[in-house]
């Protein structure tokens, strides 16, 4: 591909009115207020419809037509538009494979014919249940579950799209938790960390899936849109230089306790603001999809070498922090 100019980078953002997307809007005109940004989305689950300056239009990934008449000019896209989870994508099969699999062709297809780059996460789930620890991008795939299976068609799908045409990223994002404030809304999501919290301050029981025992990996998700930003300014980078093809990140934090030790947290700190948090554990309903590892190591080497890229969060004082806040 040949070397691409940019006097001003244009950079859209797919699913923008989203948990994440949201959250990357703000964090790009924070750190970014000279670029020209678009954000679209089809308001599937998001209500928010502006974040700071910029008005979210709305634009469905599955039109082809309208959506690269939306992204026309972007010198990069930030492709966050998904059904995302488990359960949703269980529930609505049709519409994950129309929005995850065929809505990110579309994109990807955009960027082949324009040379825009393009950043994706395909999430943890592609590759099921690890085999072995620190998880890398290259652990092999094998997801149990639909969702997973069509960020794996994805993955494999950018994978071919870029080869000679454009630089992309993706990304292999470990447990979100946190939320942030756009316009007064808090932006949120019922991620395990967040569903605890939820319930503590409703003063209900906190259901843990037997046996309890089982790690993850918890990321902030202001954490991941920081990431997102130095993805777009090393993708500008790699246009100048006429870079083609894929670059692979593993977005994680260093902490990966138990799902019951992450609830014995929300419940100290409930009850230090005098609400009660009973925990239970309850069956639970995935059976042998769950992965059961007491470690939930990540490397998380190629976003720091190459992105410059840390997790700032953590998450016992993001805990303390929502309940100072909501309190």
């Amino acid at each position: 591909m040949p070397e691409r100019t940019v006097d001003t980078p244009h950079v859209a953002i797919t699913g923008a009115a989203g948990y994440i997307g949201s959250r990357v809007l703000v964090e790009l005109q924070e750190q970014h207020p000279d670029w020209d940004l678009t954000a679209i989305d089809n308001f599937y689950r998001a209500k928010v419809r502006s974040v700071g300056d910029v008005d979210i239009d709305h634009v469905d990934i599955r039109n082809r037509d309208r959506l690269e008449t939306a992204l026309d000019g972007a010198d990069v896209v930030l492709h966050l538009a998904a059904v995302s989870g488990v359960d949703d994508c269980e529930e609505n099969p049709d519409l994950a494979y129309e929005v995850n699999v065929q809505g990110t062709d579309n994109v990807a297809w955009f960027c082949r014919k324009t040379g825009a780059a393009m950043a994706f996460p395909f999430s943890m789930a592609v590759i099921g249940d690890p085999q072995e620890f620190p998880i890398t991008a290259d652990h092999p795939r094998e997801p149990i579950n639909w969702y997973g299976r069509t960020k794996l068609l994805s993955e494999r799908a950018i994978d071919t799209f870029a080869d000679g045409a454009f630089p992309a990223h993706q990304f292999m994002i470990s447990n979100l938790y946190g939320g942030h404030v756009v316009d007064g809304e808090r932006i949120s999501k019922g991620t395990v960390i967040n569903f605890f919290l939820d319930r503590a301050l409703a003063s209900e029981t906190l259901t843990v899936y037997e046996p309890g025992t089982q790690s993850r990996n918890f990321v902030h998700v202001n954490d991941v849109a920081r990431a997102y930003v130095r993805s777009a300014e090393r993708l500008l980078d790699q246009l100048a230089a006429g870079e083609t093809g894929v670059e692979k990140f593993e977005l994680a934090s260093d902490e990966d306790p138990s799902v019951y030790e992450v609830a014995e947290v929300v419940q100290s700190v409930a009850t230090e603001y005098g609400l009660d948090a009973d925990i239970a554990r309850v069956e639970n309903p995935r059976g042998d999809d769950e992965t059961m590892v007491e470690s939930f190591g990540v490397d998380t080497t190629a976003a720091r070498t190459r992105l410059g890229w840390t997790p700032e969060h953590r998450v016992e004082s993001t805990i303390e922090q929502i309940f100072t806040e909501l309190q």
